[in-house]
């Protein structure tokens, strides 16, 4: 199976704004474009192939039909043909809400999905943007509802400003918002589960403020302070870069002046391309696919070996 890409999947959104198109060349219309689904088995929103003999072909029907070859046995026996990571790339013109997403044992239970722990790399950021990750201070239950109940839940927000390549990882729990300027890439479990806590009081195009999840929020949230979430990476050129490695996903930093070659034999899992930066060509034992920025490629699991060529690149690699 060679090297894959699909169809982007654009999604508008309240907040969302240009950079998408203006940054990553996507082919948008509208203005409030806010995210880009790169790689998605989410019901609803199922990725397509856009190129050679596999076009038109759906991530899901490719899992049903050869399931193992593409994703790995270690893969299949543990998430069996459900695709584990969505792949996106948001843009806020706008702050996002401030948000958190709930564990596998809450999200099951209530929703019969897997929970969302995610990972942030920063693309591309407006002077003086800010990301919210986090409390600045341990927060009892009650002191929390109440900030909710009297407009003040800014206050407890911890708030980071960030530069291209900052990187964060947002595991169960933590409250969070991207912050308006800010283009970056997402990589997550497979969940479309949210809980939305506060809004900025916004209205849609109709006028009605958007849900909230007050309630369901209360006992998914860690309201302890930590500091947790910023990545420290090395970054070292024409180098396989650990990001970050948890149970759902590892995330590595190439940054390719030369090229690249990989012996992935052994992996038995998928791989997953983002180029952040930059464009290469990416080959595997049955063929080769360009990849510039803002576009996304998946390597099947049954492929041997992984060839980079490249004059410069920018790329996150995510397998299992």
């Amino acid at each position: 199976m060679y090297p894959l890409k699909f169809k982007p999947i654009l999604k508008e959104r309240l907040w969302g704004g240009t950079k998408l198109k203006d940054v990553l060349g996507k082919a948008i219309d509208s203005e409030i474009t806010g995210e880009s689904w790169e790689l998605s088995g989410v019901e609803g929103a199922i990725s397509e192939v856009s190129n050679g003999a596999l076009q038109g072909t759906s991530i899901n029907d490719l899992i049903q039909e050869q399931a193992v070859t593409l994703l790995g046995k270690s893969v299949v026996d543990r998430f069996g043909k459900d695709f584990p990571i969505l792949i996106k790339f948001i843009d806020a013109k706008q702050d996002l809400s401030i948000q958190l997403h709930p564990n596998d044992e809450l999200a099951r239970e209530r929703h019969n999905s897997f929970g969302k722990t995610e990972m942030w790399y920063v693309m591309d950021a407006d002077p003086g943007a800010q990301l919210i990750v986090g409390f600045n201070k341990d927060v009892e239950k009650a002191e929390y509802v109440k900030s909710i109940e009297t407009d003040t839940l800014l206050d407890l927000m911890n708030y980071e400003e960030v530069t291209e390549g900052d990187t964060f990882f947002i595991n169960t729990g933590k409250i969070h918002a991207i912050g308006a300027g800010v283009l970056l890439a997402e990589i997550q479990q497979t969940s479309d589960i949210t809980y939305r806590v506060f809004d900025f009081n916004r209205k849609d195009k109709s006028g009605n403020l958007r849900e909230l999840h007050t309630e369901m929020a209360l006992d998914a949230i860690d309201y302890a302070k930590k500091e947790d979430f910023k990545v420290n990476y090395s970054k070292a050129s024409d180098s396989v870069n650990t990001m970050v490695d948890c149970p759902y996903f590892k995330t590595n930093f190439l940054d390719l002046a030369n090229g690249l070659n990989q012996d992935v034999s052994s992996r038995d899992s998928f791989t997953i391309y983002m180029c952040v930066g930059g464009e290469a060509e990416i080959a595997n034992d049955w063929g080769s696919t360009r990849i510039k920025k803002g576009e996304t490629l998946l390597i099947a699991a049954e492929s041997t070996s992984i060839s980079i060529t490249t004059n410069g690149a920018k790329l996150l690699e995510v397998t299992i």
